[in-house]
């Protein structure tokens, strides 16, 4: 037997029009003025700088309609120049105080660009001299480098990859060669397959003298020995003592593990961070600015307008010309969006920089992290009546310039734990007190986890050893036995 239901059901789908306000507010700066490039470029309604127009500049239309053989018409109420254009073509959000810096300095907040790594190793090849074969195995292998500078893959799964993929057939000994060469581009470690050999490569590079040859002999001979700082076993070893050993893992530490660290990706320009914010304190009083390369002047074009007005002006309207308006007409309708987005965005990146300040005001007149507050995105939505989602695209991908130098946004949040006094303070303030005991213990005899949680505790913060564990390891700070020292 057949049964019918009615089903109601309640969804809210966004507009492709707020998706596209999304992604804007999710843009920092320098991104957002590579989408501005681009919309300016795709759409010829759409024109940057400032222009003033004259005074006798008519941009109404008339009320009536025209007829055509098809019976298709225009109305021109469709195409209200006014909502484009204005007398004064500086948007008002523009001039609007605290929106942008009222000196612009960060409109000319300079950056660093360069190659990409990849192809700043194959700039580097083309100062040896190879040959076909070699070219192509040396290039594959600069293609095969990683972010950090390390090739993790195994000889005979690239000596395949070559033969299916280049139609190179080479020898596992050619490949090994030709490693050599790679390995002596800049910077030095670059191409290693793992650590041990990176790091013997930049001692190899290094100028020749007793401490840097002892360093050699610890990590080609004695790397399990030397990671695993059972320094006991490498004194007898080497038979040196222990200021020897000091002076070699001195040399060891001064070297680089990610020789490709520098650079933002192999395959990516390198690009110093661009503040989206600024805070200054002036007079004990924080003050916030936007920098004003997110407050970029917009209007419609003025050629764009002409071309209306001499449609309206045209006695005889034809077929083409009909398609014609009807093409300005959506760009017009696209600039009009686009500016009133940039302005949404502008708004709504003041509007939640200025809540998070005003949030963490003790920390931003201070500077010290001690006196973060618990934060999370949902206290910044309330405060402000905005989604989440909303904050969590401004906080995850904005920078701010502070007295304290440049922060990410993102960082400033923190959930909250209860300390012996009842109060809830920052998971931040926590952890920040536990790098300072860290950093203050002693290095022959590196604290536990165990011991670090019970002086915690005896701080008023009471808290189990997994999760002193948990903070350390989210710190970047290795477990006692990798911090102990000579």
């Amino acid at each position: 037997m057949l049964k019918q239901y009615l089903q109601f059901k309640l969804s809210q789908k966004l507009s492709p029009q707020q998706i596209q306000l999304m992604k804007l507010i999710q843009l920092p700066t320098q991104a957002f003025e590579q989408r501005l490039k681009q919309e300016l470029e795709e759409n010829p309604a759409l024109e940057g700088g400032k222009e003033s127009l004259d005074d006798d500049f008519d941009d109404n239309f008339d009320n009536s309609t025209d007829d055509y053989d098809d019976n298709e018409s225009i109305n021109s109420e469709d195409i209200n120049v006014d909502e484009y254009l204005s007398d004064d073509e500086i948007p008002d959000y523009r001039t609007q105080a605290n929106n942008y810096s009222a000196d612009d300095d960060e409109k000319s907040v300079p950056y660093a660009a360069g190659t990409s790594f990849t192809q700043h190793l194959i700039n580097q090849l083309n100062t040896f001299r190879l040959d076909d074969e070699e070219r192509d195995i040396a290039e594959f292998l600069v293609g095969s480098v990683d972010e950090s500078g390390y090739i993790r893959r195994e000889v005979s799964d690239i000596m395949d990859d070559l033969a299916f993929t280049q139609n190179v057939y080479t020898t596992e000994d050619k490949i090994e060669a030709v490693f050599k060469i790679v390995h002596q581009l800049d910077p030095a470690g670059v191409g290693a397959r793992n650590l041990q050999e990176c790091l013997s490569i930049q001692l190899h590079r290094k100028e020749k003298t007793a401490d840097t040859e002892l360093a050699i002999q610890i990590i080609d001979n004695a790397f399990e020995q030397f990671s695993k700082k059972h320094y006991k076993k490498l004194l007898q070893k080497f038979d040196i003592t222990e200021t020897q050993l000091k002076d070699a893992i001195h040399v060891i530490e001064h070297l680089n593990p990610k020789p490709g660290g520098s650079y933002a990706g192999n395959n990516r320009i390198v690009e110093h961070v661009v503040p989206d914010f600024a805070i200054k304190i002036v007079d004990g009083e924080l003050e916030l600015t936007l920098n004003g390369r997110n407050a970029p002047e917009l209007h419609v074009s003025r050629e764009y307008n002409n071309m209306l007005k001499g449609y309206k002006d045209s006695k005889e309207k034809s077929k083409s010309q009909k398609d014609a308006v009807q093409f300005i007409k959506q760009k017009l309708d696209a600039a009009k969006w686009f500016i009133e987005a940039i302005k949404q965005r502008q708004q709504t990146l003041f509007v939640t920089m200025s809540a998070i300040m005003h949030y963490q005001k003790d920390y931003f007149l201070t500077g010290d992290e001690r006196k973060l507050r618990p934060m999370i995105l949902k206290d910044i939505a309330d405060e402000i009546d905005m989604d989440v989602s909303t904050v969590s695209r401004v906080a995850n991908s904005k920078y701010v310039d502070t007295p304290y130098g440049t922060k990410l946004i993102k960082d400033f949040f923190s959930e909250s734990m209860t300390n012996d006094q009842g109060e809830e303070v920052s998971t931040r303030e926590i952890k920040k007190i536990l790098e300072t005991v860290i950093e203050e213990e002693n290095k022959k005899k590196p604290l536990t986890d165990e011991a670090l949680a019970k002086i915690l505790k005896e701080k008023g913060y009471p808290i189990a050893r997994r999760t002193v564990a948990k903070y350390r390891e989210q710190l970047d700070i290795p477990v006692a036995r990798l911090r102990k020292k000579i």
